[in-house]
């Protein structure tokens, strides 16, 4: 049986248009949650790269379930990431701070593994590959 949830598929420059709607939540206040979920998550550094984990690409998929929890897969540059223990930990206390979630669930996944061209344009820039 599947829950109705909605879905922000996150590609960078999309995320806001990636916005499937099955959920109880108000529209306006959805809309709002997911905007502040993302400025959360563009809080987040990888500490080996200067940008942050969703204008790399490393987050896949956010959920927010009609109870206002919050689903996160995410992945890392490589498996072998020095930080692959503490990340999950900084994105759910990143977004566990926003105003109306609930609780936050982040999952690493490695399928599809990262590559560069997740990357949106403005971290491009910062890591000097524009």
């Amino acid at each position: 049986m599947e829950d109705a949830s909605t879905t922000a598929e996150t590609a960078p420059d999309t995320a806001a248009n990636g916005v499937v709607s099955a959920s109880t939540i108000p529209a306006d206040e959805l809309a709002r949650l997911t905007d502040d979920i993302v400025s959360a998550l563009k809080t987040v550094y990888d500490p080996e790269i200067p940008a942050d984990i969703y204008e790399l690409g490393l987050v896949y998929k956010i959920d927010i379930e009609d109870d206002r929890s919050v689903k996160i897969d995410m992945t890392l540059t490589a498996p072998g990431c020095p930080v692959a223990g503490e990340m999950p930990g900084w994105v759910e206390n990143a977004v566990g701070a926003v105003e109306g979630v609930s609780g936050v669930e982040v999952s690493m996944v490695f399928d599809p593994p990262w590559t560069p061209d997740r990357m949106s344009e403005e971290a491009q820039v910062a890591v000097g590959w524009y």
